[in-house]
């Protein structure tokens, strides 16, 4: 059947064309809406620009089809065949092309569409379920709300898509890449994601329960409100991520780099924690200290991890401080790194670093709810024991010798970043 019978039948009213054969027909900018071309033979066939809304291409076979630029609103293109065609190393038919195609809401559950085509396409809502589009182009195409759980997306490149509220449950996602994709409230259960890089992405809200997060990189981003319970994150990269809300129920954690995460507020109850401890909660679970502060749940049940941004940042496997059973409170060594900028000030002034210790440490206990009259014990790392009276004469000024705490103070052979000084901190909170 030619393009010119077609038009006329379906001008005339009729719209079954089950079976037909269409091959390389060419129907450039028609009106084919709710047209029947299920089971037809579209190879080569030419649809751009065209209105096939509602139409029917269930089992179809449009390798080579251009569908470029057309609208496919509401159409039924399950288990259509539009992969590449090769023989004996050369390609014989193109895969199917929907470049610019509007496939909001479509059906393509189980559709074979390898290497497609699909750029700058609209597929928000769209039905993927089960489908191959492993190789597909999707360059800046939208996926809104669309169903792709148990597809086959291989080597698919998501950078920069938009997949607000998509379902990639059971996906296979190997080889895909996902730097800049919005992935907001999407569901990616059941997923594995091992050594995947996730730095940076927009996660919150993402559904990732029982995914495999095993050693990926999920440095910075953010998965507040996340769903990760029974989720492995084994060795994951946690920096600085965001997991305000998070439920991490039952997770396992084992040796994951967690310094500067933000967890307030996240559940982790029976998760299998970075030091390899189950997780239990601390009872009760009162607020330490009356203002705002980033204590969080962190490590067992006798000890509460004091974490503050008006400090700086652990630099290495450790916390700012622990808060043991509720009254002690152990402050890690300071330095002079300014929590503004990340970096050591005054490199070469130990009265100014030492100032800069004391405001570290000043920051980390008001967090733990303590204070200057709290501390019970402190040590004083010196790189050089020539400086103990610039050092003594700053620190003098923050503890009375009245009510000062026991101190020890001993000069080393190198401190972190070469500083000049580090102080660390035993406080008990009164009451």
């Amino acid at each position: 059947m030619d393009a010119k019978e077609l038009l006329e039948k379906y001008a005339a009213g009729q719209r079954n064309f089950q079976g037909a054969v269409l091959a390389n027909v060419d129907l450039r900018n028609t009106d084919l809406i709710e047209i029947d071309l299920s089971n037809t033979d579209l190879i080569g066939a030419n649809f751009k620009g065209a209105d096939l809304s509602k139409a029917n291409l269930t089992e179809a076979i449009i390798n080579g089809t251009d569908f470029s630029k057309a609208c496919l609103t509401a159409a039924n293109f399950s288990k259509v065949n539009g992969k590449e065609i090769w023989w004996k190393r050369e390609l014989q038919q193109p895969s199917a092309n929907f470049s610019g195609a509007n496939l909001s809401s479509v059906n393509l559950s189980e559709a074979n569409l390898g290497s497609a085509n699909l750029s700058h396409a609209n597929l928000d809502k769209a039905n993927l379920s089960n489908a191959n589009l492993s190789n597909a182009k999707l360059r800046e195409v939208s996926l809104v709300g669309a169903d792709l759980s148990n597809s086959t997306l291989s080597n698919v490149d998501f950078s920069g898509v938009s997949l607000v509220g998509a379902d990639l449950s059971r996906a296979n996602l190997q080889g895909v890449n996902f730097q800049k994709a919005n992935l907001q409230d999407a569901k990616l259960q059941a997923v594995n994601l091992k050594n995947f890089n996730l730095s940076g992405l927009n996660l919150a809200g993402t559904d990732l329960a029982g995914a495999n997060l095993t050693q990926a990189n999920l440095r910075q981003s953010s998965l507040q409100r996340a769903n990760l319970e029974r989720a492995v994150l084994q060795g994951a990269d946690l920096r600085k991520a965001n997991l305000k809300e998070t439920n991490l129920t039952r997770a396992d954690l084992t040796d994951a780099t967690t310094y500067g995460w933000l967890i307030e507020d996240a559940d982790f109850s029976r998760a299998i924690m970075p030091d390899g401890e189950v997780y239990k909660p601390i009872a009760p679970e009162a607020e330490i200290g009356k203002q705002e502060t980033s204590l969080e749940k962190v490590i067992s049940m006798t000890r509460k991890v004091i974490n503050t941004e008006n400090a700086p940042a652990p630099v290495g496997p450790y916390n700012q401080a622990i808060a043991a059973s509720g009254q002690f409170v152990f402050v890690a060594g300071q330095i002079a790194i300014d929590p503004r900028l990340g970096d050591v000030v005054y490199t070469d002034d130990v009265k100014k670093q030492t100032e800069q210790v004391i405001a570290n440490l000043q920051a980390i206990l008001t967090a733990s709810g303590a204070t200057f009259q709290d501390v019970v014990k402190t040590t004083v790392f010196l790189a050089d024991m020539n400086d103990f009276a610039a050092v003594n004469a700053v620190y003098a000024k923050y503890f009375p010798e009245d009510t000062a705490p026991a101190r020890a103070c001993v000069q080393v052979s190198r401190l972190p970043k070469d500083v000049l000084v580090e102080i660390d901190a035993i406080a008990v909170i009164s009451g």
